[in-house]
């Protein structure tokens, strides 16, 4: 059964990126004894590996118009390109995994070092069988031989936090695995970080002394952590935590969290009446704020004002959607995830990774809100009415290319050509026939298209089509390109890349139509990629 999901108000409204919200937890702790229209402009973002910006006008076999932008990749930061201690790791939902065995835990680990990603943060909860499940975490790590690192991250809006003996609880994950092979050092200190945990006291005056003196000073030699919680708090008071904290993990930086119906309802001269669709106009200006450092900025320049070095951890997430209703966990919205997210955060990362010691991905497997990156597997926390068929995997292929350019500072040559392309499953301004649930908040900010990115090892030629008569070429340099084009009703999802008159990659979605009236609302998106 469910045992635990925290009632958190979020209030939407125009905020600043640094403002310090906090989304609705995950439903994640889960007792399982079972197991637009043709108007729309398509856009093609090109960054390649090599040369200076131009715009150019890609071909075309329709009457969309287009346009192309590339952006020279070779280098990134503010220092000369050097592999160095940065580290990329997956958010796992250890509460999603009650059905797993340790070969479960292994084949993750595989697929996950496979593509780039150092480690899990395991999200740890209050559910009993949750301590043998991180056993079978850190054995399937040792077994698999990578060298892939684990560490906790404990779930605060779930775990108690009240009395001393909860922080023994908290105490007793560090001092099990702090001399694992497998467990994340930092610093020579054993990894450790939160979500949430900025009202928690441990039966002290004060939360700065609950952590600090019933966590971290309880904990010393082989067992020292260091820690970087994801504490709600605005960035100004992290001073509050002087001598706690060795630094602070940025959650809602993953997505521009302040864009809602009623922010972008609020922009002058751009938008009336949403209820319309999106403009290009406003698409274009929404575009601005994907990605952006702000809510980086912020926090980097909190951390440097303590001193000490504190280590600074970003979000990157490819997706948000959640659709549970009243009756069960009332969290029914989406965040703002068109152009590219994923692909755009990684490459603002990237660019001020000098200042960025962690990248964390926000998520492997937590379903109920639609960022997952890897398998559908385990225990969902019931959202298989918007997750089932609905593969993400395809991300992985560029978490790899991203991973590496986040890690060494400069991006790699593509070693092979791939295609990557996604689109949720029904238009925006769909009214289903059966969803007791309603519309999700936020559902008119997104815009109905085909995401794709190119990596591409020379010049070629890539067709994306959404039916017979609807398509759109492209000529991408060698490197990373981004591609989109509209959808409508109908519509499918296929794209092609050509160099020399030969078909390199032929990448169809099967079973995939974009619907106009759906049963039930659904924003999450598929993902198909080229092998």
């Amino acid at each position: 059964m469910l045992v635990h999901f925290p009632l958190i108000f979020l209030s939407f409204v125009a905020l600043s990126l640094a403002s310090p919200l906090r989304t609705d937890r995950h439903i994640n702790h889960f007792n399982h004894r079972f197991s637009r229209n043709s108007a729309v402009q398509p856009v093609l973002l090109l960054n390649s590996s090599a040369g200076p910006s131009s715009s150019v006008t890609p071909a075309s076999s329709s009457s969309f118009p287009a346009t192309m932008t590339t952006t020279s990749q070779a280098s990134t930061g503010t220092s000369s390109p050097s592999v160095s201690s940065k580290y990329v790791i997956a958010h796992f939902m250890v509460g999603n995994s009650y059905p797993y065995t340790v070969d479960n835990w292994l084949a993750d680990i595989f697929l996950a070092h496979s593509s780039g990603i150092d480690g899990f943060a395991l999200n740890v909860g209050v559910d009993s069988w949750q301590p043998s499940q991180v056993a079978n975490a850190y054995q399937a790590a040792l077994q698999s031989g990578t060298g892939f690192k684990l560490f906790m991250s404990f779930d605060m809006s779930s775990l108690p936090c009240t009395t001393a003996s909860d922080a023994a609880n908290l105490r007793t994950y560090i001092t099990t695995y702090a001399t694992h092979p497998n467990q994340l050092l930092y610093n020579g200190r054993v990894m450790a970080s939160t979500f949430s945990g900025e009202t928690c006291t441990f039966g002290q005056g004060s939360v700065a002394s609950g952590w600090s003196t019933q966590f971290v000073q309880q904990l010393t030699g082989s067992s020292a952590v260091h820690f970087v919680p994801s504490f709600f708090v605005d960035p100004s008071q992290f001073n509050t935590y002087s001598g706690v904290i060795d630094g602070m993990f940025n959650w809602n930086s993953g997505w521009p969290i302040q864009v809602t119906t009623s922010y972008v309802s609020s922009i002058p001269g751009l938008l009336g009446d949403i209820a319309s669709g999106l403009s290009s106009t406003v698409s274009s200006a929404l575009s601005n704020v994907i990605g952006s450092t702000t809510p980086d900025d912020t926090y980097i320049s909190s951390l440097s004002a303590m001193g000490g070095g504190k280590t600074y951890m970003a979000a990157v997430s490819p997706w948000f959607f959640t659709h549970y209703g009243p009756s069960t966990y009332n969290k029914n919205w989406i965040y703002l995830s068109d152009d590219h997210l994923y692909a755009t955060r990684w490459e603002s990362l990237i660019a001020i990774r000098d200042q960025v010691d962690f990248a964390q991905i926000i998520s492997w497997n937590d379903f109920g809100e639609s960022h997952y990156i890897g398998p559908i597997e385990g225990a969902q926390p019931m959202s298989q009415a918007w997750v089932d068929g609905n593969d993400h995997t395809g991300w992985l292929n560029l978490t790899s290319y991203y991973a590496s350019a986040f890690k060494t500072g400069s991006y790699p040559t593509p070693a092979k050509d791939q295609l990557i392309m996604w689109s949720r499953p029904h238009a925006a301004s769909a009214s289903a026939s059966n969803d007791p649930v309603g519309k999700p908040t936020n559902y008119q900010i997104t815009s109905d298209n085909v995401w794709a990115v190119v990596l591409a090892t020379s010049p070629a030629t890539v067709v994306l089509s959404t039916s017979s008569s609807h398509s759109q070429t492209f000529n991408v340099p060698a490197g990373v390109s981004k591609l989109a084009v509209p959808i409508q009703p109908g519509g499918t999802m296929s794209g092609t890349l050509t160099r020399g008159g030969q078909t390199v990659i032929d990448l169809q979605a099967t079973d995939f139509t974009f619907e106009a009236n759906p049963t039930t609302y659904n924003f999450n998106a598929l993902v198909v990629a080229s092998p």
